[in-house]
């Protein structure tokens, strides 16, 4: 009796535990400063609708209109809905995916979307994190939620009217097109089918199972034909028209996979098997609050809050989940695999992710490290070479630079070890040396030539940032020679660099500098750079700033030149690239390269001025409306910047763990951290005036430095910055202080 009553009293504790425990975890609701909306105006290119952190699923509203501004599916300027579409991009600059639109409608159906569309008023919807409504002009109230790998619609019809669902596998979104459709009827309340299509992924392959919450009365499949734009291929099409009882509220669970229609039964039997819409919403915002509350972020500024929280709501979209629920998943090769020891993930925008989200990813996300790196290197064993822009099981090979090699190096310098690091180093070094676009010739020449390869300068210049980061991994693994070379190689950046006008420029086969030469001018991915023009790249050297430094001749001309990339004027040529946004001068905000340059001057012992810069930049470019960010935010990489900068620092180098300091936005904030510690920030008489670092304080004691490292954040404890009005130039001023 004794011994039953210990284990009583034990359960006890244990159940109080957890609601304490749970109590805590959702005592503060920080889903009410996410707004989905910000971003889905200007060239944001955001994904609107819901989803679950890093989920497979984003089931969201997409509009009828095609174009540059509507790469996700939808644009806050429209105000048309075709359907309800359970994949979306968030960010980026192509249109993809859009897969398996759904579309609620009333009256006599049809499957031409120009018909079965319906408008809808601004005011009339609803977007939280995990959750979207929106009352179509045409009587249908639709609400959306999402587990990881279904996506949960509900749709009310109006009381009367012939309530019809239309099945489109022809839709899809940007470059998207249908190679290949099947959908069938099971019972009368289950469907199952595929979309198979082209695109920026040559080979998108998705399956699923729809199940709804009241019999069908009748489906009719149709028969299409879909025709490309350039009228070069036809493939046949299915839609479905699908009807229901008139006024009825109608639920529906769309569960997905990309291995099997099977498995897409099985990830919704597994993950959703029953029939709770406000559950499922609980459990989603449950979700988000556990990611979002990893930091406890305080402003006065309202607008700051909503900017913080959604910022970081953003980060959290992609990579995704791209695994079943029976751990099976699509490999490179286009062959179905089971995961071993690791969660697979896909949709990594690396030449962009790189920089800032992958690092954020080292603090807030400890236990996704390892399986974004395993999914890296099993992705590297199925096509060859570590990813470069992969997208749900394809390399598309966007971008410029073999990205990925960072990422990997500065999870190792971090002390992550939940990787093979040999493998990892052999695929590191296996993509440095493909001998594709350009490598053939910086093997060959020390160089890529311009007139020999396009974006020459801008592929020189990642590489070397890539094999910078080789060279340091290797060094901490005790590899001296692969080190030497790597090393060897992270300096042939210098070879661009052209002294007599001081910026990095193209150089032609026979080792003259470009003589077609202007350091405003872009023309988009037809010239030397890469979505940019020379001010912009000249900076592009974050691993090397010492060396940079030296280019110039002296840290004065160093200073001077920097100081003039945000004074020249403005004005871009046409042809440019649109993705050159947010400019300060030349300084463009709205694209990654750019996103490090505002960090140098503390290099130099000038850090007060990258507080000015970071200031005018949080002011001008970040704003909690619909045209709230500057330009794509591209996956994650646009709010990553804001969230590390509002914490006063940031990854200049991309692996190495130091964080130079910046300005801080949030009078306090303290991340809790996944190994139990906390980090506190604090900002002390911090005002819209007051941005400049007067001095700091690390765990109570002065601190000097214009940095801090990795591990002074992991280690937990306190850093307080004094803040004011005036810059206090000998902060960070002297050569031991700076980074």
């Amino acid at each position: 009796m004794k011994s039953k009553n210990f284990y009583l009293l034990i359960l006890a504790i244990l159940l109080l535990a957890g609601c304490k425990s749970q109590k805590q975890e959702t005592s503060k609701d920080y889903t009410i400063y996410v707004d989905p909306l910000i971003g889905s105006g200007y060239h944001g290119h955001v994904f609107v609708g819901a989803n679950v952190p890093f989920g497979m699923v984003q089931v969201g509203a997409t509009n009828i209109s095609k174009g540059w501004d509507w790469c996700s599916g939808y644009h806050e300027s429209d105000s048309t809905i075709i359907g309800f579409a359970q994949t979306h991009l968030s960010g980026t600059g192509i249109g993809e995916l859009g897969d398996i639109l759904f579309m609620p409608t009333v009256g006599t159906p049809s499957v031409d979307k120009n018909e079965y569309l319906s408008t809808y008023k601004p005011g009339n919807q609803t977007a939280e994190a995990g959750y979207y409504r929106v009352l179509l002009d045409n009587g249908v109230d639709v609400e959306l939620t999402a587990t990881a790998r279904v996506g949960y619609h509900r749709y009310k019809f109006p009381v009367g009217k012939q309530a019809n669902v239309i099945l489109d596998l022809c839709e899809g979104i940007g470059w998207d097109a249908p190679a290949k459709t099947y959908v069938k009827q099971l019972n009368d309340t289950r469907i199952e089918g595929y979309r198979f299509s082209k695109g920026w992924a040559e080979d998108d392959r998705i399956y699923f199972v729809a199940e709804f919450s009241e019999p069908i009365l009748n489906m009719e499949v149709i028969e299409g034909e879909y025709t490309s734009s350039n009228g070069k291929y036809s493939v046949p099409v299915d839609r479905a028209i699908i009807g229901f009882s008139e006024g009825t509220t109608l639920e529906m669970k769309v569960a997905v996979s990309y291995t099997s229609i099977e498995n897409a039964a099985k990830n919704l039997a597994g993950e959703l098997p029953g029939w709770d819409f406000a559950a499922t919403r609980t459990e989603a915002k449950r979700l988000w609050n556990k990611e979002l509350a990893k930091f406890d972020a305080q402003s006065s500024d309202p607008a700051v809050m909503r900017t913080f929280y959604t910022a970081l709501y953003h980060t959290m979209i992609s990579p995704i989940l791209f695994m079943d629920i029976t751990g099976d998943y699509r490999g490179a090769d286009g062959k179905t695999y089971k995961a071993e020891g690791f969660i697979p993930y896909s949709i990594f925008s690396l030449w962009d992710t790189y920089r800032t989200q992958q690092p954020l990813s080292t603090i807030i996300h400890t236990d996704k490290v390892n399986d974004f790196i395993n999914s890296f290197l099993a992705i590297y064993e199925q096509q060859g070479k570590l990813p470069m822009w992969h997208l749900v099981g394809n390399e598309t090979n966007c971008m410029v630079g073999y990205s990925a090699v960072p990422v990997i190096a500065d999870a190792y310098l971090k002390g992550f070890r939940g990787f093979d690091a040999q493998k990892a180093l052999e695929a590191m070094k296996a993509t440095a040396n493909t001998g594709e676009f350009g490598l053939n010739y910086l093997k060959e020449l020390g160089y890529i030539p311009c007139d020999k390869e396009v974006e020459s300068v801008a592929k020189a210049l990642e590489y070397a940032i890539a094999d910078n980061s080789i060279a340091k991994m290797a060094r901490a693994m005790g590899k001296e020679e692969d080190y030497k070379e790597y090393a060897k190689r992270a300096k042939y950046y210098q070879r661009y660099f052209d002294k007599s006008v001081e910026f990095m420029r193209g150089v032609t086969s026979s080792g003259k500098f470009n003589p077609n030469f202007n350091p405003f001018h872009s023309i988009h991915r037809e010239d030397d750079y890469t979505e940019g023009n020379a001010w912009q790249y000249t900076w592009l050297v974050p691993h090397d700033v010492a060396g940079l430094v030296e280019l110039f001749g002296s840290e004065e001309r160093f200073v001077n030149k920097l100081d003039s990339l945000f004074t020249v004027p403005s004005e871009l040529n046409e042809g440019a690239s649109a993705d050159i946004t947010g400019l300060i001068g030349q300084y463009a905000h709205g694209n990654e390269p750019s996103h490090a340059t505002l960090y140098l001057y503390p290099y130099v012992g000038q850090q007060w001025k990258t507080a000015e810069k970071v200031h005018q930049v949080f002011t001008e470019f970040y704003k909690d409306t619909p045209d709230g960010i500057i330009g794509n935010e591209d996956c994650g990489q646009m709010s990553a910047w804001y969230i590390m900068s509002a914490m006063g620092f940031y990854p200049v180098d991309p692996a190495g763990g130091n964080y130079v300091f910046g300005t801080p936005l949030m009078e306090s904030l303290t991340i809790n951290l996944e190994n139990g510690k906390k980090f506190e920030v604090t900002a002390q008489n911090l005002s819209r005036d007051n941005f400049y670092i007067q001095s700091v304080e690390l765990n109570g004691k002065p601190y000097t430095k214009s940095y801090i490292t990795h591990n002074d954040i992991m280690s937990g404890g306190k850093l307080k910055y004094v803040m004011g009005s005036a810059p206090n130039r000998e902060f960070g001023a002297s050569v031991e202080s700076r980074p």
